[in-house]
């Protein structure tokens, strides 16, 4: 339908490999509201007669419907929409709908909308896995555990913290989607294919219509730029590896040799040939999406890296990495928010981990500080202790104070005094004598 200034038509395989129809399924109803956007506003400007604008709008409502196919001559889906429009509507009516208007600007918008509804969807489905997570560290307030660096035990600490603080990694890219959508928000309908059109559009009254909270001002801006794609898809890339490292701790911890919680069988698989095997086949998923998602990332980056200004067709496959990111973050928030809830957590085994390990270490020197040690002696102290412990397989509270006496040199530490510091060291004390802000 665009080839007037060509011979002939496109060939099947050249047609077949210009062609985004397929993947433009996804913004069609949103290429269709635009249009009825755009429509009434070349009738409120006197651009249109109102007969011309009814026909087309009764076109386009019919098209809201209609199953769009693959199979078409098409080369996207704003030429099939147009050309179903004129067919509907008649040549005279359907061929003035484009009036103003670029295929360049056409898309962003559609784009525009379809990343907006996203980011809705994605946001409510955050406010619901923080919540979950709230609930479950109120049910599991004073449940104790160990807290690891380098997977190694490090201090004590509580279930419900390691909950909150994935509580507050989601809240912030909560925080990052809210602000993406406010770029994300702003219309570039009526820039026309690059310099803008010396027909009196009205941009303000499309973008009111639609629900944009304002304008991309600059035309070459409007239908070059897809940075706020980049955003989506970064913030989309945060989120995951956020989800990741959840379902990395679960599948860990899940395991019979940590055995700290319990995965739902609704959300675990079997193996096909050893029986007592019960997988986090959906927790690795979310790692594999990860991903995915990333190199989605990367793609849109690696993309716009080397454009010139102003729209080049490269930017059609942009729209592959932006479908799939949405599905799979809205996909892997409700399966992670139903997995938190059904979790079951072995509060016996979390408590087992810590008395067999040298958790409280840390608390002790502490206090050798508070009693005007310093630190890197305490430090030094403290680890020769706890070697001295592990030789003997002892826990620290089981040691002799000649065994406390070996480790101290040149008197620093009154001995008696340290022994009585060792023994009165447990999980409960070292929680409680937590000062900082925002600890355990």
């Amino acid at each position: 339908m665009y080839r007037s200034r060509l011979k002939g038509k496109l060939d099947k395989n050249t047609l077949e490999f210009l062609s985004s129809i397929s993947d433009d399924f996804e913004i069609a109803l949103y290429d269709i509201l635009g249009s009825q956007a755009h429509t009434i506003m070349l009738l409120e400007n006197k651009i249109i007669a109102k007969p011309e604008a009814v026909k087309i709008l009764s076109a386009l409502e019919r098209l809201k419907k209609k199953h769009f196919s693959a199979k078409s001559d098409a080369e996207d889906i704003h030429e099939l929409i147009e050309s179903l429009v004129i067919k509907k509507a008649g040549k005279d009516a359907g061929g003035k709908m484009h009036t103003a208007r670029s295929r360049n600007d056409q898309v962003a918008l559609d784009i525009r909308m379809k990343i907006r509804d996203d980011i809705n969807t994605i946001c409510l489905c955050l406010n619901e896995i923080i919540e979950t997570l709230i609930t479950q560290a109120e049910k599991y307030q004073r449940v104790i555990m160990p807290l690891y660096t380098h997977l190694q035990q490090a201090q004590v600490g509580l279930f419900s913290h390691f909950l909150l603080a994935y509580a507050d990694a989601l809240f912030r890219d909560l925080d990052r989607f809210y602000v993406t959508y406010g770029r994300v928000n702003e219309s570039p309908l009526g820039a026309g294919p690059v310099g803008g059109t010396s027909i009196s559009i009205d941009r303000q009254t499309t973008a009111r219509m639609l629900g944009f909270k304002g304008l991309i001002e600059n035309s070459i801006d409007a239908t070059t730029s897809r940075d706020f794609v980049a955003e989506y898809l970064g913030a989309a890339a945060i989120l995951m590896t956020n989800l990741s490292r959840l379902a990395e701790d679960l599948i860990i911890w899940s395991t019979s040799e940590f055995s700290f919680v319990e995965l739902s069988d609704e959300f675990t698989s079997v193996s096909s040939v050893m029986p007592q095997k019960k997988n986090p086949d959906v927790l690795e998923l979310i790692r594999g999406k990860t991903a995915q998602v990333i190199g989605y990332n990367m793609a849109v980056l690696s993309n716009l890296k080397g454009l010139p200004s102003g729209y080049n067709r490269d930017l059609q496959q942009i729209k592959v990495s932006i479908w799939p990111t949405s599905k799979i973050l809205i996909s892997s928030l409700l399966v992670v928010n139903s997995i938190l809830k059904t979790v079951k957590v072995n509060e016996k085994k979390l408590r087992q981990a810590i008395d067999v390990g040298y958790s409280i270490a840390l608390d002790i020197a502490e206090h050798l500080v508070r009693k005007g040690i310093p630190f890197r002696a305490a430090h030094r102290i403290v680890g020769q202790l706890v070697q001295t412990a592990s030789i003997s397989r002892k826990k620290l509270s089981d040691m002799s104070i000649s065994e406390v006496k070996r480790v101290i040199q040149n008197n620093e530490v009154n001995e008696k005094e340290f022994y009585k510091i060792i023994q009165s060291a447990t999980p409960e004390s070292s929680l409680e004598g937590r000062r900082s802000q925002g600890s355990s």
